[in-house]
């Protein structure tokens, strides 16, 4: 059977804003009560005191057989190192 794609679907869409209404009344929608503070608990604002944090992890020196790409700046090992240039770029960034 031939399927003519020139005419128009109506695929789900409504047309009309009362139709609109009566279906989004209907619907339930769940609702979370939760407390503000216990909201903001985690949340670290731009500016705060960090002075009393430690550093929890061991941050090694760069070493010899590693190199830091000048494009995204991060640290890869010299087998990545990008042949045909002359700044130390990695193969990522080199393409």
């Amino acid at each position: 059977m031939a399927k003519d794609f020139d005419t128009p679907r109506n695929d789900g869409i409504i047309d009309n804003l009362e139709e609109l209404n009566t279906r989004s009344t209907s619907k339930s929608t769940l609702a979370i009560d939760m407390d503000e503070s216990e909201a903001a608990e985690g949340l670290e604002l731009p500016g705060a005191d960090l002075s009393g944090e430690e550093l929890v992890i061991q941050v090694l020196p760069q070493l010899d057989n590693e190199f830091v790409c000048t494009v995204c700046f991060l640290v890869h090992h010299r087998s990545q190192l990008a042949e045909a240039s002359s700044a130390p770029v990695c193969r990522d960034c080199d393409v």
